[in-house]
């Protein structure tokens, strides 16, 4: 895993994926121009959040419930094709997504 020099560190249930190169070539061996390839649905996780507030207040004394993050950094995720927002690192596009956008920990 590649460190980058910008230090995003996701709130909440946000977590800050790293989309991996889409298909270049159809099975069929056509070369794709930029143009015809679709939008890739899986990443790397590069961070995450501390996870969701569920008590819905600001709680100083209280003990607060959190939901609790299910992916990690290191992993590879299947994510919704439209879902999340694009943050430049660098020269590259990643996203920033809620954990609940994500479907699926790609092995």
């Amino acid at each position: 895993m590649a460190k980058t020099s910008l230090n995003i560190k996701p709130l909440f249930d946000y977590v800050l994926i790293k989309p991996l190169e889409g298909e270049t070539k159809t099975p069929s061996g056509i070369v794709l121009p930029d143009s015809a390839k679709e939008k890739p649905q899986v990443g790397e996780v590069m961070a995450v959040g501390p996870g969701k507030d569920n008590c819905g207040e600001c709680c100083d004394d209280e003990k607060c419930e959190t939901e609790e993050m299910v992916v990690k950094v290191g992993q590879k995720v299947l994510y919704k094709k439209w879902g999340g927002n694009e943050v430049k690192v660098g020269s590259e596009e990643w996203l920033l997504i809620e954990q609940k956008d994500i479907m699926a920990v790609v092995s």
